[in-house]
């Protein structure tokens, strides 16, 4: 037996308990890993071995252009495991996998079929297992099997790590699979036919996320010899007898790869087990799956829950990048250097997107964590720890978290570095306050009203968590809300100091002399710290005060007003009080205009005389979306009259990104120029339901009127392009409602499960 072993004297080993896994590799398929830095990381590629071609497609990475018909968590529970369809048309097969944690580690099941029957399907499927840092990983099946060994021969490797201790994986397939057997062409190779093969190869430190192309490039290596003396012409033999692992394993090996190739209908089980307790059987895998599903059987939910990623490494960052409308004299970060790594970091988040977006994004996280906090309040604050927890020792943190090689793998070199000045929507204290909503709702009645989270023909209600968690207990929340209090302080008054906005160098006229904004690291075409990429903004300035970022400041004052309470801590939550008066007094002061009868951005003219820049869109509402407009303000009346006119933002689709009567509606690049998003129209319904339509006012009943039809024109037409295309989308045609951009994406678009059940 070849055996790596990586000396582990002098490391105090930690033994991570089963809970620690999960499919915590969101870009992948099927990935899974424990969240522990360095590692035991496991993956699954397939093909189709009816023919050569196939091999160059392997899938293994989400991605689009796979054209996978559906791909979807259709039940899944980060505490317990859950299942996952995928649906393949170009290598004709269907393919369910599953994941369970157990009392003494995990279990895994590939399972498959033929989508046509009437067509060949043979896919070859690979799953492998590689090792991060100090330990070792071992082989135990006989690797001296020239051929490969028998379907019906359990697989072993046993290995240890300094995160999990001693370990062994096994898999075994299940007996009725459809094993491929010789055919007319199989030659002298028919020995090959149906056996399960296998690969040992050693890879560089950091580079186990490469195993796809390590082990794709060793069977098209092998494939080459074996067709070598069938020159050009052929005939050659048929693709499943050459197209195989060769069967090799290399000296010093951490990568291992097994794989199986069927002719119908298959399963196998992989079990990973911690220690000498008794074995898992598939029958108990049946038994725990069928249990998981009775609780978490809700897609939309689970696919957002299967998205959690667990990321380390380092980050790129550049402290002295600045644009010429955003210098400051004063800013000593100047002299500093170009591009740099930052230290190692973790990172726990959910992803907007596992094919495009398979990484966390600060302003997305918080809407996330507004779905996952209701099904799971400890799995949300350990995700919202694991975010503050990156808050710097000056307040800030980079607003996408592109961690290690094969996080910048997926993102295009121009968007890899981070700068340090600049912010992003403070989203996160939303997930705070909706938390500490429910902690007092706990308290005040002893249950939570979690409501229906799922999206099929037939609403699943949440449940199964009988007992409330843990989180909800008060004594629980205060340690956790006080963990987070000096950090987020900390990044709240970076804020203030960073992203200051100009007042009486252009001679505007405000209640309050400071409290202006505007986001820094813009350019000439893109806002894109402020989420609205391509939004219309005026040309930069100095000058410009930007309306939706003073709305963030109010809504973040507002929150950490909140939080201080709970606390305890009074006179933090008074001048919380006071910082709040002076900024909504001064989002009207500064960006309402009486001519346009709206809210505007203020930008500066060629005369630096102060003017109000207007785009009708999502960035007029931002005061009625964070509920910072008075309910008997005549500007409310203003604001529903925008948001129900058909001609502006009113669709039968959900609220318009930007008016249709704008010149630049649905032109360039058309990202926020038209498109309805899911989650900015969960802002407005919270607002309606939470506030405008409950309180007593002027317009109240237009309010609720408004409320009930664009909640019935966003769930109708989210859950009719689920039902057409199999998937839920980034955003939404503003003429057709049709599905557009990145898909699966159920990010902040799995908002509408809330909506659907009114839980704002």
């Amino acid at each position: 037996m070849i055996r790596l072993t990586l000396l582990l004297t002098c490391v105090s080993l930690v033994f991570a308990t089963a809970s620690t896994w999960g499919p915590y590799r969101p870009n992948l398929y099927f990935g899974l890993r424990p969240q522990i830095p360095q590692s035991l990381m496991t993956g699954l590629i397939w093909y189709g071995a009816h023919d050569f071609q196939s091999v160059s497609r392997a899938r293994h990475a989400c991605s689009q252009d796979d054209g996978l018909a559906t791909y979807t968590w259709t039940f899944y529970d980060p505490s317990s495991g859950g299942s996952q369809v995928l649906s393949d048309p170009f290598n004709n097969v269907h393919l369910t996998t599953s994941f369970l944690l157990t009392p003494t580690g995990w279990a895994a099941r590939v399972q498959g079929e033929p989508i046509d029957e009437t067509r060949p399907s043979r896919p070859a499927l690979i799953w492998y297992l590689g090792l991060e840092g100090l330990g070792a990983l071992d082989m135990d099946s006989d690797e001296e099997a020239e051929y490969g060994w028998d379907g019906d021969e359990e697989v072993k490797f046993s290995g240890e790590s300094a995160g999990l201790g001693a370990f062994t994986v096994r898999i075994v397939e299940d007996p009725h699979s459809t094993r491929l057997t010789p055919g007319p062409r199989a030659g002298d190779f028919k020995h090959r036919i149906g056996k399960t093969t296998f690969l040992g190869s050693p890879v560089p430190p950091g580079n186990i996320w490469q195993a796809k192309d390590v082990i794709v490039q060793r069977l098209l290596k092998n494939a080459q010899e074996l067709l070598a003396p069938f020159g050009k012409e052929g005939p050659f033999p048929e693709p499943a007898a050459i197209l195989g692992l060769p069967n090799d394993v290399y000296t010093g090996s951490n990568l291992y790869a097994v794989q199986k190739i069927f002719d119908g209908p298959f399963s196998f089980d992989i079990f990973y087990e911690e220690g000498n307790d008794k074995k898992m059987t598939s029958s108990e895998l049946d038994v725990g799956l069928a249990r998981v599903k009775e609780t978490y059987d809700a897609p939309i939910t689970a696919n957002l829950m299967g998205g959690v990623g667990y990321f380390h490494g380092q980050s790129i960052i550049d402290r002295s990048f600045s644009f010429e409308w955003d210098e400051d004299e004063d800013d000593a970060s100047s002299s500093e250097s170009g591009p740099e790594l930052t230290d190692p970091m973790t990172l726990l988040t959910a992803t907007p997107s596992r094919s495009f977006f398979p990484r966390g994004f600060y302003w997305d996280e918080g809407f996330h964590l507004l779905h996952i906090g209701p099904w799971d309040d400890a799995f949300a604050m350990k995700i919202l720890q694991s975010w503050i927890g990156l808050i710097d020792s000056d307040g800030w943190v980079a607003r996408e978290q592109i961690l290690g090689e094969e996080a910048r793998s997926k993102v295009p070199p121009e968007f890899q570095v981070q700068v340090p000045k600049y912010a992003n929507p403070p989203t996160l204290v939303m997930a705070i306050t909706a938390y500490i909503k429910r902690v007092r709702a706990h308290e005040n009645s002893g249950e939570v009203d979690m409501g229906e989270l799922g999206m099929g023909d037939t609403q699943v209600l949440l449940g199964g968590k009988q007992e409330v968690s843990s989180a909800l207990q008060h004594e629980s929340a205060l340690a956790s809300l006080r963990s987070l209090y000096a950090p987020l302080k900390r990044h709240y008054d970076w804020f203030r100091r960073t992203q200051r906005g100009l007042i009486k160098p252009y001679g505007r006229k405000a209640r309050s002399r400071t409290e202006a904004y505007r986001w820094r690291g813009r350019n000439l075409q893109h806002v894109l710290t402020s989420g609205m990429d391509d939004y219309p903004r005026s040309p930069p300035h100095a000058g410009e005060l930007h309306l939706d970022l003073i709305s963030w400041m109010a809504y973040f004052t507002r929150t950490m007003g909140e939080i201080s309470n709970f606390l305890g801590e009074t006179d933090d939550a008074e001048s919380f009080a006071t910082i709040y008066d002076a900024i909504k007094g001064n989002i009207d002061d500064l960006h309402w205009d009486d001519e346009s009868g709206m809210y505007c951005d203020a930008s500066v003219d060629d005369e630096d005389e102060s003017i109000h820049v207007c785009h009708k869109g999502y960035l007029s509402l931002f005061p009625f979306l964070l509920e910072l407009v008075d309910v008997d303000s005549p500007r409310l009346g203003k604001i529903l009259d925008l948001v129900r006119d058909e001609e502006e933002l009113w669709s039968d689709y959900g609220l318009r990104s930007l008016s249709k009567s704008h010149p630049e509606f649905g032109k360039g690049e058309n990202y926020w120029k038209g498109p309805v998003w899911v989650q900015m129209n969960y802002l407005a319904l919270k607002a309606l339901h939470n506030t405008y339509a409950a309180s007593p006012g002027p317009y109240q009943v237009r309010a609720r009127e408004i409320y009930v039809e664009l909640r019935k024109n966003i769930v109708d037409n989210v859950f009719k392009e689920y039902q057409r295309t199999g998937y839920v989308w980034e955003q939404y045609d503003a003429l057709t409602g049709e599905g557009r951009r990145s898909h699966p994406f159920t990010g902040w678009t799995s908002l509408v499960t809330l909506i659907l059940s009114e839980k704002y």
